[in-house]
């Protein structure tokens, strides 16, 4: 079998006509392949097809397609009523329900329908390759072909390889994925591939503050948006997944590497599905969704003065995005060397960007009762907010001395509860951590890390290369500070980032 993309004379089949299938069935068309879609459910087939007939007439109408693309793509999609009717399918791709036994008993029923060289695209999203495969007569046919809802808009595709998978399907897959706009990346068959896996603790490190009473939902939210340049916090993104789903894909994950506690689901999402708190689907979650129900607003602390002289430290990109945002406000300042990593100070108060260290921890270590710590920003220039946390050692006045140089420099400020790592900067290491054991254990490549995270699900920089931009041994003494901290195996660093801290280099040299 050659590595070339399927060409567009090839048969596409797709089993099952929910969101996903009917997706993948409109990316298959538009690349200009015949494509017939079977569900098993009466009428479920033509009913996806005319959606997307409407979906092409709107990309029409919209001028993305021209009419007679539109028109084409439409009249390329055919119902079919059962398995035999996909005999002269070159590829075929399963979007059914999420159960092994199905999905073995699918292509098992195709082994004999199908030409020997037909390839099985699973599009899975938590099932093992290698399982699925373990059914058939040939499952060196058989790879993941991971798309990501909405398939059509979507960039990412994983191509996942199973125990048994021939080298040859993965690589025609990729190709496959690639010419038809997709960006495709290869994952070994492990649990939760890479996006599913890589970004747990996005959503567990936001409950843990949550459960730690490090601030409300929104504030969090607000900080992960607003700090850290995620699209949307982790608390209305699993709102808007569902928690039943969220919280299963976690239970997975979690069960499928026995039970490895970086991956320990939250008695908080448990609560939420016990109760039946789905999300935006149910009206309640996080979030109260429902009629006349209004969305808290982040905390913020209320108008400070920076009162005191202000110095500045060293040459980091905190330090040099407040001098910026100071020098365009109007406000002097000093710059010094730093010695113990200070950023900033203004009165009483010194402001540290944190190490993983709560902030009192680090001010009985470093004999500065008025430690402030400032949280991680994807851009400290461009940032709007910044999260803070103040030892309990520290001064009232010295706190507001540094909540008023804050906002000063045009940062809305909100105070945390003293929990180690704060908000964006304990999510970050453990993105990276997780991205970066990925790597070690050959899950996928480090550019496929960072490409799978910035496509799957819109992470504002590849974790990979935010580790390499906020520094690796930073990111490594993160990790380290939590573990010794909370005392868990869950916040142990990966040996990829070990051995790029001893090298001296950076992840992706």
């Amino acid at each position: 079998m050659n590595t070339h993309s399927l060409p567009t004379s090839t048969i596409i089949a797709v089993v099952g006509s929910g969101a996903m299938g009917a997706g993948i069935a409109q990316v298959a068309a538009a690349a200009g392949h015949s494509v017939k879609l079977l569900d098993n459910r009466p009428g479920a087939a033509e009913s996806a097809i005319a959606g997307i007939r409407a979906q092409f007439a709107k990309m029409a109408e919209k001028g993305k397609l021209t009419a007679a693309a539109a028109s084409a793509a439409s009249e390329r999609l055919f119902p079919v009523e059962q398995l035999s009717d996909l005999a002269d399918a070159g590829l075929v791709i399963e979007a059914i329900v999420e159960n092994l036994e199905a999905k073995q008993t699918l292509y098992r029923d195709l082994e004999s329908i199908v030409a020997v060289d037909c390839i099985f695209g699973t599009n899975t999203s938590s099932i093992s390759v290698t399982a699925i495969g373990a059914a058939l007569k040939n499952p060196e046919r058989l790879a993941g072909l991971h798309f990501f809802n909405p398939a059509p808009l979507m960039a990412l595709v994983e191509i996942v390889s199973g125990l048994a998978t021939d080298r040859a399907v993965a690589e025609t897959l990729f190709a496959t994925a690639s010419a038809w706009g997709k960006t495709a990346v290869h994952a070994k068959s492990t649990p939760g591939f890479i996006v599913n896996r890589v970004a747990r603790p996005y959503y567990a490190e936001a409950m843990r503050l949550l459960n730690e009473g490090a601030a409300d939902c929104a504030t969090i939210d607000a900080v992960m948006r607003e700090a850290g340049g995620f699209r949307m916090g982790p608390f209305e993104l699993t709102d808007m997944i569902g928690h039943d789903v969220n919280f299963a894909v976690t239970r997975s994950v979690w069960n499928a590497f026995y039970n490895d506690q970086r991956f320990l689901p939250s008695l908080i999402q448990q609560e939420l599905v016990d109760a039946g708190f789905y999300g935006k689907k149910t009206g309640r979650g996080f979030y109260d969704y429902r009629a006349g129900a209004e969305k808290p607003a982040a905390q913020s602390e209320a108008k400070q003065s920076p009162a005191g002289k202000i110095s500045l430290f060293g040459e980091s990109t905190a330090a040099e995005a407040l001098a910026e945002r100071l020098e365009h406000c109007g406000l002097s300042f000093s710059r010094s060397p730093t010695s113990d990593g200070r950023v900033a100070t203004i009165g009483l108060a010194a402001l540290y960007v944190t190490d993983g260290r709560s902030a009192t921890q680090r001010a009985a270590e470093n004999g500065v009762a008025n430690t402030v710590l400032i949280d991680l920003a994807l851009d400290y220039c461009k940032a709007s907010r910044l999260a803070i946390a103040a030892a309990e050692q520290c001064e009232p006045a010295a706190i507001s001395s540094a909540i008023g140089l804050l906002q000063a420099a045009g940062f809305a400020v909100s105070r945390l509860r003293d929990i180690p790592g704060l908000a964006v900067m304990r999510t970050v290491a453990m993105l990276a951590n997780e991205a970066a054991d990925a790597v070690n254990q050959g899950v996928c490549s480090v550019s496929g890390a960072d490409s799978a995270m910035r496509l799957g699900v819109n992470y504002p920089q590849g974790p990979l290369a935010w580790a390499d931009q906020v520094g690796v041994a930073a990111i490594r003494d993160v990790l380290a500070n939590l573990g010794a901290s909370y005392g868990e195996d869950r916040y142990r660093i990966s040996p990829l980032i070990q051995r790029a801290v001893f090298a001296g280099r950076n992840i992706h040299d």
